[in-house]
């Protein structure tokens, strides 16, 4: 139901939030997402995840909110079964297997985008969203078509040989939140999407960069470039040649027909100048560009209009394809824009993070995407001093382990070399050197995502304290506090004289030291401490691990062979 607004509910719109266009994303039953909300910032929003963790699908889907279409094409047309979900698609399947001939409605599959309120917004605003809000937005809904009911009921009847949703009776709805269709000639706020990863063309022209320029050009310039192409497709039949080849064909017809035959351009409308004129680089076509050059030019001009005519430019991994220098000038350009536009980019590259800055980071998780402002004020504090390496590393891996210093580092990937035959690395499994005691912060980060993490850790001569720090982290699953809990063992060198003896260290290191307490001294020494570690590593002989490094282990392994 939509209910009535009176005008003095519209009447004072703060104009910084104008700023920011898209306010929030929700997904259900849209490809990687069964169920999934996000939040965006004004300005710039850098979105990070893991592969297939949904990138692709958070841009595209903002995308056919704004204008109807997936990757060019009317959504309406493109929607076939693999954009369901596949968890959805499971249950359905498995409910009509179970219950043969009861009825069950397809999974629906909705998209809606939550937008802020201004004046060219505001015709947009309803309730007709699932929160039952009132606010400007749009809804991209894709359900059973009650006009397709009954073939519908008649197709499932007989389960046993269906293996997708048959998305043949669905019907694609757009609408604004206010329950009208949308025109997509009256939508108010412009999107450009631009996808390193992929270059697709469209008659010879990428349908992107056509839109980009189409609207980076004024109407008058518009019509002045389609006046003049028509003007040249006009003269080729008057070119001297032509008129020859003309009469050639024509006096050639024999009896296939009285009229006159012979070629000419098509002057249609589907013969516009976009099907068969291309920017050129330098006299080069844009097509026979490298990738590199291909992507820089599309963000270059998506980010070139002003913003009353593009208000969302969505880039996805703009380092794809290009050299460190041309990268470096293309995120300076991004920066120096994000104030024009709602920047919305999706990367895995630690150097874009870090020069974007970590203030803007999303952190992509299976339901939602976090923020730092999400942490606490003092971790957020610390990563944003951090550099957004570590970052990264923590968002991306399968698995962390999160450990001391260098010698922990390189001890722990000897350990598990040895127990797994691979670095840790090769199973997704990334070790983490956070550098003294700031393990619980790594935690912090990692909760909301919930990445497993493994912490390895000294007791520093006090068992107790030493998990005390890591106390609010105890019950989490996610989570595996290894500490040796031998007081006297105070850090990992002696852990290791104490599991090993110094004739086995003796083997290892390639040293002739007489005692525990020699070679002990020897490992302990600042100086020798990473070289000790590195020789371990570089070791053909197993290692043998102290109970807590063998428990670490044992949980980085854990599912490898899922």
């Amino acid at each position: 139901m939509v209910i009535a607004r009176t005008s003095a509910d519209t009447e004072h719109i703060d104009e910084n939030a104008t700023k920011r266009v898209v306010e929030k994303l929700l997904i259900k039953n849209f490809r990687k997402f069964r169920e999934f909300e996000m939040s965006f910032e004004s300005g710039l929003n850098v979105i990070v995840g893991a592969n297939d963790q949904g990138k692709s699908t958070i841009m595209e889907a903002v995308n056919l909110a704004l204008t109807g279409r997936w990757q060019g094409r009317l959504f309406s047309g493109e929607l076939n079964p693999h954009f369901i979900n596949a968890e959805a698609t499971q249950e359905y399947l498995a409910f009509l297997k179970k219950s043969p001939g009861e009825f069950i409605s397809p999974p629906e599959v909705l998209i809606e985008l939550y937008l802020s309120e201004s004046n060219e917004t505001n015709y947009l605003s309803g309730n007709n969203n699932s929160e039952e809000r009132w606010c400007p937005g749009f809804r991209v809904r894709a359900a059973l078509d009650d006009d397709l009911r009954n073939e519908y009921i008649e197709h499932i009847k007989h389960p046993s040989g269906l293996t997708r949703v048959p998305t043949e009776f669905y019907k694609v709805d757009w609408n604004s939140f206010n329950s009208k269709p949308v025109n997509p000639r009256a939508v108010p706020i412009r999107s450009a999407i631009i996808d390193s990863s992929r270059i697709r063309l469209q008659s010879g022209t990428d349908y992107y960069l056509k839109q980009i320029v189409e609207e980076t050009l004024t109407l008058s310039q518009r019509s002045q470039l389609s006046a003049a192409y028509r003007r040249a497709q006009e003269q080729f039949s008057t070119e001297a040649s032509i008129e020859t080849i003309n009469e050639t064909l024509d006096m050639r017809k024999g009896s296939i027909t009285r009229k006159s035959f012979t070629l000419d351009v098509d002057v249609s409308k589907n013969n516009t100048w976009g099907s068969a004129l291309t920017p050129h680089l330098d006299k080069v076509p844009f097509t026979m560009l490298g990738s590199g050059e291909q992507s820089k030019l599309k963000i270059m001009l998506a980010l070139a209009r002003r913003a009353d005519d593009v208000r969302v430019v969505l880039i996805e991994e703009p380092e794809n394809h290009l050299a460190f220098g041309e990268l470096n000038k293309l995120v300076h350009h991004i920066r120096q824009n994000s104030e024009e536009h709602q920047l919305i980019i999706a990367t895995h590259s630690s150097y874009v993070l870090n020069k974007l800055g970590l203030s803007n980071l999303l952190l992509l998780g299976n339901t939602t995407a976090y923020s730092l402002e999400s942490l606490s004020k003092e971790t957020s504090k610390y990563f944003s001093k951090l550099s957004g390496y570590d970052t990264l590393r923590l968002v991306l891996a399968k698995r962390v382990a999160l450990v001391e210093g260098p010698s922990d580092e390189l001890v722990i990937q000897k350990a598990y070399k040895d127990a797994h035959g691979r670095m840790p690395i090769d199973d997704g499994v990334d070790v983490i050197n956070v550098r003294g005691l700031s393990a619980p912060r790594f935690l912090e980060l990692a909760e909301p995502l919930e990445r497993e993490c493994v912490v390895i850790t000294d007791n520093d001569g006090d068992y107790e304290s030493a998990k005390e720090r890591y106390e609010e982290f105890l019950d989490q699953s996610f989570v595996t506090i290894c500490i040796g809990e031998n007081n006297a063992l105070k850090t990992l060198e002696p852990q290791l004289v104490d599991a090993n003896g110094y004739e086995k260290l003796n083997r290892m290191l390639g040293k002739d030291f007489g005692t525990d307490e020699e070679v002990q001294d020897w490992m302990e020494n600042s100086k020798n401490k990473t070289e000790a570690a590195l020789r371990l590593l570089e070791s053909s002989e197993k290692l043998l691990l102290p109970p807590y490094l063998q428990k670490a282990v044992d949980a980085l392994g854990k599912g490898n062979n899922r």
